[in-house]
């Protein structure tokens, strides 16, 4: 019998960082943790970056996750934000490393676009769908937390797609269709 695969998804921050842990079993997915760490009350961006890589190495200890996926710093703000945002991603990809776990990084719009289908889709658009897809009620309080989950699931949809599992080498569908024909079915 397998064991669930367990991804940490994580939207960097130095004011708010989300944190999700997705359990995938065969074709179920279930939200293990979805949160936020707030670090607001730390005035020494050192002590916050000190307090993320804590974080996620207390997650890591505790959920035993195989991947660790992580949203990219957004390219547009302005250089002292996207430094610091570089640091905190930075510090949470270390915590994942020294724990030898794979990590991959996944800009925003690729979120959005694997999770909700369109690459400029809003927080709440991304929100409903996670909703939806995981049979989630209650509304976390930060979009920080639910987008963490998304980095998760878009992680998670990235590597279990159809061509990803069935084999390495195809060049895209018409070659997965040529090598696959018994995997095709034809509406009549």
């Amino acid at each position: 019998m397998n064991k669930p695969r367990i991804i940490l998804g994580i939207d960097p921050g130095t004011q708010l960082l989300g944190y999700a842990l997705l359990s995938i079993d065969g074709n179920k997915q279930q939200v293990l943790l979805m949160d936020v760490l707030k670090l607001t009350q730390y005035k020494d961006i050192y002590e916050r970056l000190e307090k993320i890589h804590t974080k996620v190495c207390e997650l890591i200890a505790l959920y035993k996750p195989h991947t660790f996926a992580i949203e990219a710093p957004f390219f547009g703000k302005n250089v002292q934000s996207m430094l610091k945002l570089g640091r905190a991603q930075g510090v949470a990809i270390a915590a994942a490393m020294q724990a030898r776990i794979d990590v991959t990084e996944y800009s925003p719009k690729k979120v959005k676009q694997s999770v909700t289908g369109n690459g400029n889709a809003d927080k709440e658009q991304v929100w409903k769908m996670l909703q939806m897809v995981l049979n989630i009620e209650e509304k976390p309080q930060y979009f920080d937390a639910t987008d963490a989950l998304a980095v998760a699931m878009c992680h998670h949809y990235q590597t279990s797609s159809v061509l990803n599992v069935a084999g390495k080498g195809f060049k895209g569908w018409d070659d997965f269709i040529k090598k696959n024909p018994d995997k095709v079915v034809r509406k009549k």
